[in-house]
């Protein structure tokens, strides 16, 4: 646990430095290709829009899905840039862990003033 409480104080580190160039209220699309670029500049391991397969009761439904990231082969990053985080947000990252057997994720919103107000860290 260790290892993954220190990946996501990686990204959150990073995920800080683009809210504190770009700021609030861009589209969620920008801070993924700003933090993608943030990331490799700080060395980080990480996969961006990594399918996911999604099988029910036997039949593959196909890859549509993709994670916005997974750090390390351990933690999922899901960005938002939206008024507040809801619910239905955590439960999807709660989805995404069930999925892919991975067992913690940062839920990080973008479009709030402090971005510490923004994250929500979660562990299946």
């Amino acid at each position: 646990m260790e290892e993954k409480d220190a990946i996501t104080g990686e990204v959150i580190a990073a995920a800080i430095e683009v809210h504190r160039i770009l700021g609030p209220g861009l589209v969620e699309a920008s801070y993924q290709r700003a933090l993608h670029h943030e990331m490799m500049l700080r060395g980080m391991v990480f996969e961006d829009q990594r399918p996911v397969p999604v099988n029910y009761k036997g039949v593959n439904l196909g890859d549509d899905l993709r994670l916005d990231f997974v750090v390390a082969d351990h933690v999922i990053v899901e960005l938002k840039s939206v008024e507040k985080l809801l619910p239905i947000h955590e439960a999807q990252l709660i989805t995404y862990l069930k999925l892919t057997s991975l067992h913690v994720g940062l839920l990080i919103n973008f479009n709030v003033c402090l971005l510490r107000d923004g994250i929500k860290r979660m562990v299946l």
